[in-house]
């Protein structure tokens, strides 16, 4: 029995095979089989949601949540990533805005929902950076207050009055993380119109950057 089963599964195979290289020379396969074939039934909506059709989302609709005029690039429509990382680049908290949301608005929304960083010492896992590093962007007393009374050490680039390139020792990490979280192709090219979506993307795009440059001995 087993004998017969084998053969006949080469005979089906064989069969398919040549029936592919008949297609693929330009020749038919052969009489349709007797009988008529039944009617398809009605193709329905592929939902992944309840009540929503491909969450919501229609080819070629424009638009989208979290996207603004971008102000330095002729106001097209656009998405910022907002990030705060350690001194060695890892990313420890991300949001996401318009392109026309200021920098400096972000500040007390990331740090307020940063969670306990353990660190190699003793002691409790830490809620909040020592110190903090931004460019003339964060230069308002509101930023300045805010850090204040949580106890963090502003190292703000004053406007008008300090220069930019002293912080560069310290702003080219955030750009280089900037790049590793860009060199996802759905967050530099932003396809995803829904906020739930590109934030669980952003999100996980920063859990791998971390996961791939922390080793074993770092945890």
């Amino acid at each position: 029995m087993e004998e017969a089963a084998e053969r006949a599964r080469v005979r089906v195979r064989d069969h398919v095979l040549a029936a592919a290289t008949c297609l693929a020379a330009g020749r038919s396969v052969g009489p349709a089989a007797p009988g008529r074939a039944r009617p398809t039934g009605t193709a329905g909506l592929a939902r992944l949601v309840a009540g929503l059709s491909g969450l919501g989302e229609r080819p070629g609709q424009k638009g989208g949540e979290l996207i603004g005029p971008n102000p330095v690039d002729r106001s097209k429509n656009g998405t910022k990533y907002h990030l705060l990382v350690t001194a060695d680049g890892l990313p420890l908290a991300i949001a996401i805005t318009g392109a026309n949301r200021h920098d400096s608005m972000l500040v007390e929304p990331i740090l307020d929902r940063l969670r306990p960083v353990k660190g190699t010492g003793r002691g409790r896992p830490r809620r909040r950076p020592i110190k903090l590093h931004a460019d003339k962007a964060y230069d308002n007393r509101r930023v300045r207050r805010y850090l204040r009374n949580r106890g963090i050490t502003a190292r703000i680039a004053r406007i008008g009055i300090d220069s930019s390139e002293r912080l560069g020792r310290h702003r080219w990490v955030v750009e280089r993380t900037v790049g590793w979280l860009l060199s996802y192709r759905r967050l530099a090219l932003r396809y995803d119109r829904t906020a739930t979506t590109i934030t669980a993307l952003a999100t996980l795009a920063a859990t791998m950057i971390c996961a791939r440059r922390l080793t074993t001995n770092d945890y």
